[in-house]
């Protein structure tokens, strides 16, 4: 019989123990990030989460616990890759996911590494005094040259495409033009919550626009429901307002007088008097009149 350090028995049981007591569990890739940084992003999430770090197989045995108690919660094992974290709050997944996104920060490139997207120079001025650096840069593939003495960059370029590894002579360059690919922090791969799971491709959502959207939306909806004398508690004082408008409209064109539209049909009647007056020979106007009208 395969003797099992009793450690693993008891780190099993806490991972069960958070995995089973919060709302919303997730799981996170760490891989890569210095020990100091890593300590500082924990420091600061510290209050609203937990970020448990452990052996990607302990993890695994630990959801297979807790899925007797939390059914569907398993289906988070096939997220666990490279070096993992269980994360484990009660805040909303939306609100967790651009928490955990908002601990990425740029990094620069050792050599070696995978661009997780296109690197580029812009064309444009560089930092560097005209000497050797151009030869440098040029080696690198990057178009230099020396432009009213200055070491210029004359186009824009790609130098490694989205999935591409970096070369090590290039990351050394790139870090002395300040050009930082990488992105250091915690990724979540995905959130349960309530019998699902949640992907990053569903939680990343663009708060503003979204936001935008439902404003655009509830906008639509009320002019559409006034369109259509839809009464609601909404539209209930724009339909009042459109309607009295359209009654004060409707009796200056037919001349019935109220108390609301005297003086303006008193002025309308004024306005069509003098008009009529213009087109009348001076013969038959009073002096008033022929005063007015000149």
């Amino acid at each position: 019989m395969v003797h099992v350090a009793e450690w693993k028995y008891k780190e099993v049981e806490e991972l069960t123990n958070i995995l089973t007591s919060h709302r919303v569990v997730g799981i996170a890739e760490i891989g890569g990030i210095p020990a100091p940084q890593m300590q500082q992003m924990r420091e600061n999430l510290r209050k609203d989460i937990i970020i448990r770090v452990s052996k990607n197989r302990l993890i695994m045995r630990a959801l297979d616990e807790a899925e007797k108690k939390v059914k569907g919660i398993s289906a988070l094992k096939d997220l666990i890759t490279g070096q993992t974290a269980v994360i484990a709050t009660d805040m909303n997944p939306f609100k967790l996911y651009k928490t955990i996104k908002a601990t990425q920060t740029k990094a620069p490139a050792k050599g070696g590494e995978i661009a997780p997207s296109d690197i580029e120079v812009k064309a444009g001025d560089t930092p560097f005094k005209p000497g050797p650096i151009v030869g440098e840069l040029q080696k690198v593939g990057i178009p230099a040259a020396i432009e009213e003495g200055k070491v210029v960059i004359k186009a824009d370029k790609v130098l490694v495409k989205a999935g591409e590894r970096i070369p090590r002579d290039l990351a050394q360059m790139l870090t002395r033009l300040e050009i930082y690919p990488l992105e250091i922090g915690i990724t979540l791969h995905g959130v349960f919550e309530d019998g699902c799971v949640f992907k990053p491709d569903i939680l990343d959502v663009d708060v503003e626009e979204y936001v935008s959207q439902i404003k655009e939306a509830a906008s639509n909806a009320i002019s559409l429901a006034v369109s259509i004398a839809w009464a609601t508690r909404e539209t209930a004082r724009i339909l009042i307002s459109k309607a009295y408008r359209e009654s004060l409209a409707l009796s200056l064109e037919i001349g019935f007088p109220t108390k609301e539209n005297i003086e303006q049909l008193l002025a309308k009647a004024y306005r069509e008097m003098l008009s009529l007056a213009s087109h009348v020979s001076e013969e038959g106007l009073d002096e008033e009149l022929k005063n007015i009208v000149k």
